[in-house]
């Protein structure tokens, strides 16, 4: 068994798709009219064959209290692995990018958290070399 899709709740597709891709540099995958919405997925260009990520709308009745909760908590929606942290806060820093929480080292990881400009906090972490 492989995870083949996972999903991050978002207000605006299109929004979503220009800060996934022009800002974070995934490549979209799948755009498939639904109704009002989309099947909108973008994928690592370095993986176009992995995980695909969902930019799901958020329109289920559930969905903006668990988002807020988790913003008010602090809590990322999801994480995503960079090779090195400080060169990836200084690209995504210089992309107007807002981090709620600079480079710290955290076990293993050295992480960070941006907000997605959707309603998300997004994790990226690099794994610390084995001493």
């Amino acid at each position: 068994m492989r995870i083949y899709i996972t999903s991050v709740p978002v207000d605006d597709q299109a929004k979503a798709e220009d800060f996934y891709t022009r800002v974070l540099g995934f490549r979209v995958k799948h755009d498939v009219p639904i109704g009002a919405d989309r099947w909108l997925t973008v994928v690592s260009p370095e993986n176009p064959e992995g995980t695909e990520l969902l930019l799901e709308p958020s329109g289920h009745p559930a969905v903006p209290p668990y988002k807020e909760a988790l913003v008010a908590d602090g809590i990322p929606i999801t994480s995503f692995m960079v090779d090195s942290i400080d060169a990836e806060h200084e690209r995504l820093l210089s992309l107007g990018v807002s981090f709620t929480q600079a480079p710290m080292d955290a076990g293993p990881v050295r992480m960070a958290v941006f907000d997605d400009t959707c309603g998300n906090l997004i994790q990226i972490i690099e794994m610390k070399a084995a001493a």
